[in-house]
């Protein structure tokens, strides 16, 4: 063994004059003494804790799923061309495979499967393959950018989800929290960048009840947005921003997209909107949740 474990081990058998039953308390000593997971693997880092963010980033996609099965199409979200071969059956299994990820995602025993399931479909299929041909279609908008964040941000949640419960080396699980981490304080930019190159798509939505005025508010958000983004990606305040940030997109839900639905309960896009809303809470929830002091 290349641990410290081993060679302690190692020159404890080597001593002389020591009984077996002297080895065996030294070997239980320096076992207690190394940081080990659950399962009584020693680890070589610490993992980070796991909240609640992960259930309700799993009952977002599930509500995807749910949404993309009773409308039989592919979320907005996912661009698909309309002569795509046997496009409503591929709509269907997605929606589908969406459904059963983000249930196995919410049961503890599965949570590793799903998550890596939703992070292999989002990152390769939903990422590159359905937005990365709107973005060499449409590279000169921001809006493509701000559009393919949103599920950029949805693949750092799984991601991260990914590395905090399935059984790997602490080390790499730390990288691969660090990267979902980056990936969505990046998001988090580009999302805040959006508020303001479309104030005039921004600023309606929000309730013209709420003081001061419209337009502050979708300021105030955008900047909200770039401040989380690049507390996250410099590790300063990153938990504080990411909390905050979680809580600015819960409260959309009751301010915009609620009320949005009410109005027309007809459409798939406004559905799609708050179930996104929704898996959007919990991937920044998720990243809040990393951030958090690792377990020993």
């Amino acid at each position: 063994m290349a641990t410290a474990e081993g060679r302690a081990t190692n020159e404890i058998m080597h001593r002389p004059g020591l009984s077996k039953s002297a080895v065996w308390r030294c070997q239980e000593c320096t076992r207690k003494m190394a940081p080990s997971d659950e399962s009584g693997n020693v680890m070589t880092a610490e993992k980070t804790t796991q909240g609640f963010g992960w259930r309700v980033y799993g009952l977002g996609v599930m509500a995807l799923g749910v949404v993309c099965l009773a409308w039989g199409d592919f979320d907005p979200g996912q661009p698909v061309p309309k002569a795509f071969p046997d496009r409503t059956a591929l709509a269907y299994a997605a929606a589908a495979f969406m459904l059963v990820a983000g249930a196995a995602v919410v049961w503890r025993r599965t949570a590793a499967w799903g998550a890596a399931a939703l992070t292999a479909y989002y990152a390769l299929i939903v990422v590159i393959l359905m937005n990365g041909r709107v973005v060499l279609a449409h590279y000169a908008e921001f809006g493509t950018y701000s559009g393919i964040c949103e599920q950029l941000a949805i693949t750092a949640g799984g991601l991260i989800v990914y590395a905090a419960s399935a059984r790997m080396d602490a080390a790499l699980a730390a990288r691969l929290t660090r990267l979902g981490q980056l990936a969505f304080g990046v998001c988090a930019l580009l999302f805040g960048g959006a508020h303001f190159v479309y104030m005039n798509l921004t600023a309606p939505l929000v309730p013209k009840w709420l003081p001061p005025t419209q337009e502050f508010w979708a300021y105030a958000t955008g900047v909200g947005h770039i401040a989380a983004g690049v507390a996250i990606l410099a590790g300063v305040q990153a938990r504080l921003a990411a909390i905050l940030l979680t809580a600015m997109f819960a409260s959309f839900t009751p301010l915009v997209h609620v009320p949005m639905l009410l109005a027309d309960p007809s459409s798939h896009w406004i559905w799609s909107e708050n179930a996104l809303n929704l898996a959007l809470i919990g991937a920044a929830w998720v990243v809040a949740d990393s951030l958090a002091r690792p377990r020993r």
